[in-house]
């Protein structure tokens, strides 16, 4: 029973080295690229908050030169749900879309894409409450865009 156990585990490892697999966050893998991609995001909150959601994601190395620039643009719409008895908006839904272009530097051809989330959030009575609820709904936003993106890059640099 152990006997075959282990000629089943090398007969494994035999098909898996001959079949090209290599792991994805290996040190010659896909990651190694993502450290080196530098980003550009519009100049305002929500852009700050996904650059730097994204260079977290990516494990930027600003010591060294990026290899790829990612530039990305991005809009955000905001739409009341729900309805208050003073007709006002009990909740926010907040649609983010990023459409990002990632450029070699040393020049070629530019892989482009698009990313899409969604978040909600409660709308308060008192002011400080509603933009802290906005704000937080916007980082909420930010984090599951860098996470889309993230994988976006990491099918575009397997495959080169």
């Amino acid at each position: 029973m152990r006997r075959a156990l282990v000629l089943t585990a090398i007969a494994g490892a035999v098909l898996l080295s001959g079949c090209g697999f290599t792991p994805m966050y290996g040190e010659m893998g896909v990651g190694a690229g993502l450290s080196r991609i530098a980003v550009t995001t519009p100049d305002n909150r929500l852009g700050y908050r996904l650059r730097e959601q994204l260079e977290d994601a990516f494990g930027r190395d600003g010591s060294v030169q990026p290899l790829y620039r990612l530039t990305t643009e991005v809009q955000q719409e905001r739409r009341p749900l729900g309805r208050r008895i003073d007709d006002t908006a009990s909740r926010y839904e907040l649609t983010v879309k990023a459409d990002w272009t990632l450029t070699p530097v040393s020049g070629g051809t530019p892989v482009k894409g698009s990313q899409t989330t969604t978040t909600t959030y409660a709308a308060a009575d008192q002011p400080y409450a509603a933009i802290a609820a906005q704000q937080d709904g916007e980082d909420r936003a930010a984090a599951d865009l860098a996470r889309l993106i993230r994988l976006d890059m990491m099918r575009a640099l397997a495959g080169q």
